[in-house]
């Protein structure tokens, strides 16, 4: 008899998956998704450059800020050497009503001077309105005259005030 005969039926190797993969399987479908999410994260880069920047869009104004930019577009602005002080009182009791009725606890209404620029500076310190001492001496001068430059700067300063103060 022969030996060979005494031994088991050798097993197939059909019953080996294809499921679960090898390791190295694993760490090859790892390596091709980080090497995708950095190609994509390189793209989003190139993009952000490449696309021009929006600006911030600006929330809308409430109707007090609203009417008080329309009522300063409405002041006749002395041009020409004309007397300023008429223009400079009007500014001054545009900036009064708007903060008595935001800051009634304040009493905004009842400063003067430096005390009422300081007061605006510290609700709007980009509108820099403390460098404009002509806002509140002017309005008191009889001939106060101001060159049409001063005149677009101060209208600029009250109406980033009006625009952005808190």
């Amino acid at each position: 008899m022969n030996p060979l005969d005494q031994l088991a039926p050798p097993i197939l190797p059909a019953a080996i998956s294809w499921w679960p993969p090898a390791p190295g399987w694993w760490l090859l479908a790892l390596l091709l998704i980080g090497t995708f999410a950095g190609l994509w994260h390189q793209r989003y880069r190139l993009l952000q450059r490449v696309r021009p920047r929006r600006a911030p869009a600006e929330a809308p104004l409430d109707p007090q800020r609203q009417a008080a930019l329309i009522e300063l577009a409405k002041l006749i602005k002395p041009y020409g050497g004309q007397p300023a002080s008429h223009w400079l009182q009007q500014l001054n009791a545009l900036l009064k009503r708007l903060c008595r009725t935001r800051y009634p606890d304040n009493h905004p209404h009842t400063l003067s001077g430096r005390a009422w620029l300081a007061f605006l500076d510290s609700r709007c310190p980009a509108a820099g309105l403390t460098r404009w001492m002509v806002l509140v001496e002017g309005s008191y001068r009889a001939e106060c005259r101001l060159d049409d430059k001063a005149i677009d700067g101060l209208e600029q300063a009250v109406e980033t005030w009006i625009r952005k103060h808190v």
